[in-house]
């Protein structure tokens, strides 16, 4: 693979305060469902002064916009009932006041989606495999089957693909790259779960030969074997853990890497960003997660730790956590705004919080729960954010 295309570390996101809304694809709002929602959305996103709306248009392998690498069928029932390119429509209403849209896509992650198109192209081998050789795609409700469901469990229960699965990186780059050829007028692209299953209690690596991780598809360790000689931990055995670990964590960069360089290739000037846990040790250790690295190395814009709590102390610590790092200004502070639908002066207080921490940027999560609540609504009109 060539290099990637990298972002500029030092100029890539503007130090202009900013505040995302996430908007879901099949929240109870469904922005991309309906045109006239369209107008509803700016209109809600002005009043509450946005600059940036990370728009879901890839969920479960299937597509919210003209697409033919997704299953479209989503776009395909709008369009052919209204003859309205929703996405469309929403970045040109959107530019026209000065916000910007950010396509979001869960990348290795197909929900519970067991037709997607992606599976039948690529094959079973490409959906994780935990280390005692049982699919997720064998997991009953898609959740850690008995007894060792009784102390472990997913933390987010679905299919996910194996980063490390033969062919799967270049496939997603092209997927990504049709949607921004094809809609040339995205400012960025916005990748949610770029890592592997979260699992809980979590195990830091596999070198301890407990609890659960996944990435052990025979596809998956043949080719780790190929490009490094070396055996894959499988079931009790644990030689080559730390060397497994590195590699696994290389295949989620290589992701990250062969989405940036297509993506930056087909639209310059394309902010990339990915929604990332807060917990970096975590991520890195069992998820294989080094969005660090991602922002040290350009592959990424910038990053948003998702610091979902109610947990003001905790919000605190990881935010002035954050704000201490050199790159803190490539950081958006993704705050769980829907926590307090019923205590709105709490979302308040987590962006005044994360402002005197001294962090510019800030996401909301999300905008279908802000509509949902009208004292939440009325709470955060209040605040002059960004």
């Amino acid at each position: 693979m060539p290099d990637p295309v990298k972002a500029d570390p030092g100029g890539a996101v503007a130090s202009t305060p900013r505040l995302a809304l996430w908007v879901l694809a099949e929240g109870h709002v469904r922005v991309l469902d309906a045109p006239e929602r369209v107008g509803e959305l700016i209109e809600h996103a002005q009043a509450l002064r946005a600059t940036d709306l990370f728009v879901q248009v890839y969920r479960g392998g299937r597509a919210w916009y003209d697409a033919s690498l997704a299953d479209a069928t989503p776009y395909r029932s709008v369009y052919e009932a209204t003859g309205v390119d929703t996405l469309q429509s929403l970045i040109t209403a959107a530019h026209a006041v000065g916000i910007k849209v950010h396509a979001w896509v869960n990348v290795l992650s197909l929900s519970q989606n067991r037709d997607a198109p992606i599976l039948e192209d690529l094959g079973r081998q490409i959906i994780a495999v935990d280390r005692t050789g049982r699919s997720l795609l064998d997991y009953p409700a898609f959740d850690v089957p008995e007894p060792d469901r009784q102390y472990l469990r997913m933390g987010t229960p679905g299919l996910y693909l194996d980063p490390g699965a033969p062919g799967l990186a270049p496939y997603l780059a092209k997927v990504y790259a049709e949607l921004l050829e094809r809609y040339a007028g995205l400012d960025g692209l916005h990748l949610d779960y770029i890592r592997y299953p979260d699992v809980l209690p979590f195990s830091p690596g596999s070198r301890f030969g407990v609890g659960l991780d996944f990435g052990y598809a025979d596809a998956t360790r043949a080719r780790f074997r190929e490009q490094t000689g070396l055996e894959a931990p499988f079931g009790d055995i644990t030689k080559n853990a730390g060397a497994w670990d590195a590699w696994r964590r290389d295949q989620v960069r290589e992701v990250v890497s062969q989405i940036a360089t297509q993506a930056r290739q087909t639209s310059p000037g394309l902010e990339l960003s990915a929604a990332v846990w807060t917990w970096k040790n975590r991520a890195y250790l069992s998820m294989g997660q080094d969005w660090q690295g991602w922002l040290e190395d350009g592959l990424i814009d910038f990053a948003v730790p998702m610091a979902y709590t109610q947990d003001d102390r905790l919000l605190r610590y990881q935010a002035q956590h954050f704000a201490g790092l050199p790159f803190h200004a490539r950081i958006f502070a993704g705050l769980g705004t829907w926590l307090f639908s019923n205590r709105p002066a709490g979302a308040n207080r987590q962006i005044e919080i994360v402002r005197d921490a001294g962090l510019t940027h800030i996401a909301l999560f999300s905008y279908d729960s802000i509509l949902a609540s009208d004292a939440l609504r009325a709470a955060l009109l209040e605040n002059p954010t960004p």
